[in-house]
């Protein structure tokens, strides 16, 4: 294996050019395979960033109709240019993955499009071109998982990759899948004009999180319009020319689930996402997948030796930023260096308006663990900057472990909040009490002090404004 790569990375997304341009820059010779016309994975071509184009176009033109008035301002014949609203959409992505481009370049990064397969221990298969490799970094990412009775056509019926494309906005929307993907999603189409009715399997939306942040925003999307139907499951949707018609069960696990049918003009489906990991000759090899296809790994690494999987395609939250985490932490450690990834202190933001951001622990894990545990709250209501700004929906949540006296999670309502809670990642990575960020200066005004009065809250001393 002389001239054999030093790494091979499976998938363009952000863990697998992240990797490789730490790669790169520690001088390894690195190649990244993508199967897209364009690098970046999901993230980059339909997933992170054109929602986030969708979003936020969209709450300006909601903001434009419903929310200038009030602040003075007077805007008249203001209308929707759909097509205009995903060519901007389209143009960041563009912008973006040619970054991605460029930066493989500039980091000397090998390009080779196609489909790859581990054909044996350190080589890779491209449609027939082996490339030799010291180390394979499995990086494939994940798709949306498919719901029996309901076929996706991209066109009426669609995943989160047709719902960025729609071209006209519908009557009426079903999202099928009350979590972050759905949520964002639905907020978009009605924003623009739809009736979005959410169908969720269990009796909350945003499971996982935690339960008063779940509860809280359900209220908040309800005051905006969306409609909900809880503890139902989709069983069946026949398409006629007018109309889709879905056929609701009752859940198993109960809820609020009210009509058994729903007529609509399209439908998402959400329901979660699966690993890409077929096809890609892991049992030849002898890599460990679980019953769903997630690969078994360990700080990166897998089974069997010389092989690294990172992403989406093993276990944790399929969020981007964990991606390009574990794939910088696994070149380094391929490279001699130290790399681990604290996945404890992964944040999970919803970008609605407004957001929703999330980190550590919950009050239900730690009451199902029987840990003790004090818990700050502050309302947006009663900060100063959201009030002068009308934004007032929300509040910051600051948990405290009662023996050692770290703050073991952060959950948050409110306009901003996903900019807002990497100050507390960092407070947790380097073990901060509550008390150290109530007793830590924050501008005045900022939307940032509710962070400082709820941790001030865990010891009972909040300031109200």
């Amino acid at each position: 294996m002389a001239d054999a790569f030093d790494v091979v990375i499976i998938g363009g997304g952000p863990g697998g050019y992240n990797a490789a341009i730490r790669a790169g820059q520690l001088g390894l010779k690195t190649a990244i395979i993508e199967s897209r016309a364009a690098l970046g994975g999901t993230c980059l071509n339909v997933g992170c960033i054109p929602s986030k184009a969708l979003l936020h176009a969209s709450d300006l033109y909601e903001a434009a109709q419903t929310r200038f008035k009030s602040l003075g301002i007077e805007v008249s014949g203001v209308s929707l240019d759909l097509p205009q609203m995903m060519r901007q959409k389209d143009e960041a992505v563009d912008g973006l993955t040619k970054g991605v481009a460029f930066l493989m370049k500039k980091n000397k990064v090998e390009v080779v499009n196609g489909r790859a397969r581990i054909a044996a221990p350190g080589k890779v298969d491209v449609a027939g071109a082996v490339l030799e490799a010291r180390n394979i970094i499995i990086a494939t990412g994940s798709e949306p998982t498919p719901l029996p009775g309901v076929e996706i056509d991209e066109e009426r019926i669609v995943s989160s990759t047709g719902a960025l494309a729609l071209k006209q906005v519908p009557k009426r929307l079903a999202v099928i899948g009350g979590g972050v993907i759905g949520l964002e999603l639905g907020s978009v189409w009605r924003r623009l004009g739809a009736e979005v009715t959410v169908v969720e399997f269990l009796d909350r939306i945003l499971p996982g999180m935690d339960s008063e942040i779940s509860s809280g925003f359900l209220r908040i999307l309800k005051k905006q319009g969306m409609r909900f139907e809880l503890g139902a499951k989709v069983v069946a949707a026949e398409k006629a020319s007018s109309a889709i018609k879905l056929a609701l069960e009752p859940a198993a696990k109960g809820g609020s689930k009210t009509a058994s049918a729903l007529d609509v003009d399209a439908v998402l489906v959400a329901i979660g996402r699966r690993p890409v990991t077929a096809d890609l000759g892991l049992e030849a090899v002898g890599v460990k997948t679980d019953q769903r296809g997630f690969v078994e790994t360990d700080q990166g690494k897998t089974n069997v030796d010389g092989i690294w999987a990172i992403g989406d395609c093993t276990h944790g939250p399929m969020l981007a930023h964990k991606a390009e985490e574990e794939g910088i932490a696994v070149i380094q450690r391929i490279a001699g260096l130290w790399g681990h990834v604290n996945h404890a202190l992964v944040p999970s933001v919803v970008y609605t308006t407004p957001e929703v951001a999330s980190v550590g622990a919950t009050e239900d894990e730690l009451k199902a663990a029987g840990r003790a545990y004090k818990a700050g709250k502050f309302p947006f209501m009663a900060n100063s900057r959201a009030r002068t700004n009308h934004e007032t929906d929300g509040f910051v949540k600051v948990i405290e472990d009662e023996a050692t006296k770290r703050i073991v999670g952060v959950h948050m309502i409110g306009v901003g909040v996903g900019e807002m809670i990497g100050e507390m990642c960092v407070a947790m990575e380097f073990a901060a009490s509550a008390e150290d960020i109530a007793r830590t200066c924050h501008a005045h005004p900022t939307l940032s002090e509710a962070m400082r009065e709820a941790a001030k809250g865990v010891d009972g001393w909040v300031m109200q404004a």
